[in-house]
């Protein structure tokens, strides 16, 4: 019922909004990792606005009738796809009537690319979790930017063009980092199954307790599975999600116990959301460093040294190796 008002409120509402030419193009992005490349790329030329904020789960979001007015006086509205954003689905659709509206992920990534789950779920929508794959939606971002602020266009190709470098180093570096955990222990476990494209990626196993979306709590079944797998492979460590509960890891690890396996919490992993804003986490890059980090070292591997290109990001937010 909440879905069908929201989308007859969208409706409503673009029809009685006027055309508002604004100062500065405005930006609305969904999710935080869509958000900050634009925001990057854009820098002054745009203002951006990011939808869903540090912990929110986009797989049970709900739209309310403030976001659709933020919809509204957007100049572009850049979003996921492929049924991430799966509430926003009807709203998003009614948008694209009015506003340009981007499938960031589905306009980016190639069907060869992507990933499929055998639940009824379809595409897998964590394309982010590689960031080579990540990287190609920069420029398809950078050219919507341009469409709608055509006087930056010169600004905007330069600064893609260098954060689209920046990206590839991060994955060079995000690779040999876990390349130095002991073979047998290469195996991540989560709360959700958002780390399959991490895992192709990077050459590490992955096993995740619930499904691609979070809409079904884990069974009894998934718990015991997860803790024989813990035992089976002698894994030390497991790793909770920023965006969900902590309450099946902790029946994993209490799953473990009783078969006589100890079980530490590795870290907190960036899954569906970054960090808090004003962070590093809060950043893109942010985020898969500090996730490459946490599961690197609690599973027994050291991190490799920034690249000469992700030094100018750490010397920004003060990091050190």
């Amino acid at each position: 019922m909440m879905r069908t008002s929201l989308a007859a409120l969208a409706t409503a509402l673009l029809a009685a909004l006027p055309a508002v030419a604004h100062a500065q193009t405005n930006v609305v992005a969904t999710i935080g990792m869509i958000g900050d490349v634009a925001r990057t790329i854009a820098a002054d030329c745009a203002t951006v606005t990011t939808l869903m904020g540090p912990g929110i789960d986009p797989h049970l979001y709900q739209a309310t009738a403030r976001d659709v007015q933020t919809f509204g006086s957007a100049d572009l509205i850049l979003y996921s796809g492929y049924t991430l954003e799966g509430q926003l689905a009807d709203i998003l659709d009614r948008l694209g009537q009015r506003t340009p509206t981007l499938a960031v992920s589905e306009a980016a990534v190639p069907p060869a690319d992507l990933l499929t789950t055998d639940d009824s779920y379809g595409v897998d929508p964590h394309v982010w979790m590689d960031v080579s794959l990540w990287a190609r939606t920069v420029p398809v971002i950078a050219t919507a930017l341009t469409d709608e602020a055509p006087q930056c266009a010169e600004a905007i190709a330069e600064r893609a063009t260098a954060y689209q470098a920046r990206l590839l180093a991060l994955h060079d570096w995000v690779k040999e980092s876990l390349a130095t955990i002991p073979e047998t222990r290469r195996v991540l476990v989560t709360a959700h199954d958002a780390f399959a494209y991490f895992g192709r990626a990077y050459g590490i196993e992955v096993a995740g307790i619930q499904g691609i979306s979070t809409a079904a709590e884990a069974s009894i079944a998934d718990i015991r599975e997860t803790a024989g797998l813990l035992v089976e492979r002698a894994i030390p460590a497991i790793f909770v999600e920023s965006t969900i509960n902590r309450r099946t890891i902790e029946a994993v690890i209490d799953a473990a116990a009783q078969q006589d396996h100890a079980v530490t919490i590795g870290g907190e992993l960036f899954a569906d959301a970054m960090g808090e804003t004003g962070t590093p986490d809060g950043t893109y890059i942010g985020m898969i460093v500090s996730n490459a980090r946490a599961i690197t070292e609690a599973l027994g591997g050291a991190p490799a040294p920034f690249p000469e290109a992700l030094v100018p990001w750490a010397a920004e937010w003060n990091l050190t190796q």
